[in-house]
């Protein structure tokens, strides 16, 4: 009601210092400093609040209505975000990051889905998944109680049973994975993101006492043993009869193509997308030997994609890792899994510092709502949530002299 813009700022100024200081860093220069704070910066701009001053909103239904839930939000880029910055909430602001659950949970009961990839209060199902899943598993099994467990069970079993835009149940359960003669683009990141998810519905279902949804759900999450083709080693996509598409090249990428079976990466990229069952993935490539050669080929293979339309989005290179892009964001981790973490630290150590800097272009591909920005506040203290639900970090190579959360 003042009006008095320098106040306004000033007030702005301290509120953002309170937040940044949830954080202190002992760096070894100033770049560190800029590059830790301009991160966690990013990291606590979004989602967005929609409800007003006394509590009115425009709901997803497109009505007035107002809120008994407390505030509500949205910007919901949660293909990216469910990843690494959702889980870095749980840490920080894990009071708020329950306030994000609320307003998705209130969202399923207006509409009667979860968010996937939600701007301005609108579903654009601009990607793919239903990664509203981890996120709410993630907090409740890290000790979230401010909702309703039963509610949130039953939205997130909704969205992994009910066939809704990009998510074509009964195919998936009828042939173990998303044929590409059905599912004609991103058949195999379809496969691999639901066989995540399900995972986390199977973690849920644990806990909540549910023992056949809890089997049902650790079935399904095996469905991508059924895409990773045991000559050629690499994730493929199969037909109705269970053909692998052919011809295939590992480097092809036809962004949003029928041709195109991997959603904004190629098969080098998805290949290693199972950050839920390490052991699983490692034993079909016949052993922790084989796991490791094809990880190191990743990262020395040509950085060339081929196709007439490849995904832009596919940046931030070393060998045909694309840092750049939110689905390899696990895979440094991977080395982990086969029991020779030294590798992976060496390379997260190269884009830590290779990938991030104080430059104007300072990040090597989109943030995407703060998703680049979250994965070099977990990896620079040293740390990554490879797997959610699971109550697992993956330990990587601290660079700072001293960090206190």
């Amino acid at each position: 009601p003042h009006w008095n813009f320098n106040k306004v700022m000033k007030a702005a100024d301290r509120v953002w210092n309170e937040n940044l200081a949830m954080m202190q860093i002992d760096p070894v220069d100033d770049n560190q400093l800029v590059s830790f704070y301009t991160a966690l910066y990013h990291s606590l701009i979004m989602p967005n609040l929609v409800t007003d001053v006394d509590g009115t909103y425009s709901g997803w239904d497109h009505k007035i209505h107002q809120s008994t839930e407390g505030d509500l939000y949205t910007n919901y880029s949660l293909w990216d975000t469910y990843r690494a910055l959702h889980p870095l909430y749980t840490i920080l602001i894990p009071a708020r990051n329950e306030e994000f659950i609320h307003s998705m949970l209130q969202r399923y009961r207006q509409v009667g889905a979860l968010p996937t990839n939600e701007y301005g209060l609108c579903e654009t199902y601009a990607m793919i998944g239903n990664h509203a899943i981890p996120v709410i598993v993630d907090a409740y099994l890290k000790g979230a109680r401010s909702f309703d467990p039963e509610e949130a069970y039953r939205a997130i079993k909704d969205a992994s049973t009910i066939s809704h835009v990009k998510s074509d149940w009964e195919s998936y359960m009828k042939y173990g994975y998303y044929p590409f003669d059905i599912v004609e683009v991103e058949s195999v990141s379809r496969t691999l993101e639901a066989a995540y998810d399900d995972r986390c519905v199977a973690r849920m279902a644990e806990a909540l006492g549910k023992k056949e949804d809890q089997a049902l759900f650790e079935r399904r999450s095996n469905f991508y043993k059924n895409l990773l083709d045991p000559e050629t080693r690499f994730m493929r996509a199969r037909n109705t009869k269970g053909e692998w598409r052919t011809p295939f090249d590992p480097f092809h990428s036809n962004h949003y193509r029928p041709d195109d079976d991997f959603c904004e990466g190629t098969a080098w990229q998805w290949t290693f997308f199972v950050p839920h069952d390490g052991k699983g993935l490692i034993d079909l490539f016949g052993g922790k030997e084989a796991f490791v050669a094809k990880l190191d080929s990743l990262f020395i293979v040509s950085p060339k994609i081929h196709g007439d339309n490849p995904a832009p989005d596919i940046t931030g290179m070393i060998g045909q890792y694309a840092h750049g892009n939110e689905p390899g964001h696990h895979t440094l981790y991977m080395y982990n899994y086969a029991g020779q973490p030294w590798k992976g630290q060496k390379r997260i150590s190269d884009v830590l510092y290779t990938m991030y800097d104080i430059s104007p272009e300072g990040i090597c591909g989109n943030d995407d709502t703060g998703q680049m920005s979250a994965w070099y506040v977990f990896s620079s203290l040293g740390f990554y949530p490879v797997t959610h639900g699971e109550g697992v970090y993956f330990i990587g190579t601290p660079i700072f002299k001293k960090a206190v959360v």
